[in-house]
């Protein structure tokens, strides 16, 4: 049967700067601190990630009673509630906050329009963690809508101060439909001035809108509890392609490529690059021959550290590592 001829690479794909940024917290953390270093929730949702930083010291937990007194914890990228900081603030935990400063922003949001007596409408995917923390942020008054029929369920107190909010690693166009769902709703709701979704997932699926079409295959590498990486295998498969989304290498199926002439590959924002590079090899192997990359936005943002996690240039980490612990 025919064999791949051409690999077409996603632009932009992996890391974004939030995943940059919580991964080189550990990383310093556990440099700085020596291990163990505690970390609430899986730092960002990819496997090799969190088993990498496993190898170097961190660990993950849920519950802060897994936490020593006096030990050094990091919040994930996802955020936390209001609940959870005060538990970790009250046992004098040395903490180190690695909430992706988008999220923070929506929380940032949720408080200020609180205080002027908002309720809140949040687009987002029950259970996800990040949904739990901006949730978290208020005691009551943040209702959860996963889509359009959700939304002709809600009833807020009162629609005088009604606000919404987003997960940041959604749909674009699920959001963009929800979203005009609750306007149809509740006419006077105030929306944020800057789209909520993130810069990273929205250049992440705008490429695959770009990649779809011109490919036979799309593999999307991202780790099931990926929301941002799964959002882009559905889009791929909406937009009329035979997509996969694999957590590793090991995961593809060779009989994926049987009569495929071009693959399209991305990657999720808590991908890292290796990965991708272990799949290209893999594809070439049943036959392809050529590897190009689309034109595409580059992204050029980096996040400011935490107080307290800034080295001099003697001891410099760099950009986070993501090659097997010790390399």
């Amino acid at each position: 049967m025919p064999t791949p001829q051409t690999i077409l690479l996603a632009e932009p794909r992996g890391f974004c700067a939030g995943v940059d940024r919580a991964i080189e917290i550990v990383e310093r953390a556990i440099q700085k601190f020596g291990a163990p270093v505690y970390v609430r929730h899986e730092i960002v949702h990819n496997t090799y990630v969190v088993n990498d930083l496993r190898a170097k010291g961190a660990v993950f937990i849920e519950a802060l009673c897994d936490v020593p007194s006096g030990a050094t914890l990091i919040f994930s990228a996802h955020g936390v509630s209001q609940a959870v900081r005060r538990e970790a603030e009250g046992r004098g935990l040395h903490i180190f906050d690695a909430t992706c400063p988008l999220v923070t922003k929506v929380h940032v949001e949720v408080a200020k329009l609180a205080k002027q007596g908002y309720e809140f409408i949040m687009i987002g995917h029950k259970g996800h963690p990040e949904v739990e923390g901006t949730m978290g942020q208020l005691d009551c008054g943040i209702h959860l809508v996963e889509d359009v029929q959700d939304v002709a369920r809600v009833q807020p107190a009162q629609t005088d101060k009604l606000a919404v909010v987003t997960q940041t690693t959604l749909s674009v166009d699920d959001a963009i439909e929800i979203a005009a769902a609750v306007r149809a709703r509740f006419p006077g709701v105030r929306e944020p001035k800057l789209q909520d979704i993130c810069y990273a997932t929205q250049n992440r699926q705008d490429a695959v809108k770009l990649l779809s079409p011109q490919v036979d295959l799309v593999i999307v590498v991202g780790s099931p509890t990926s929301s941002n990486s799964n959002r882009l295998r559905e889009l791929a498969a909406k937009l009329g392609a035979v997509a996969h989304m694999v957590d590793s290498v090991d995961d593809l199926d060779p009989q994926w490529f049987d009569g495929v002439a071009r693959v399209g590959l991305t990657a999720g924002a808590s991908a890292p690059e290796i990965l991708v590079q272990e799949v290209i090899g893999r594809i070439k192997a049943l036959g392809a021959v050529s590897v190009r990359s689309m034109a595409g936005i580059q992204e050029s943002l980096k996040f400011p550290l935490p107080k307290g996690l800034k080295m001099d240039a003697a001891t410099d980490l760099g950009p986070p590592q993501t090659g097997p612990a010790g390399s």
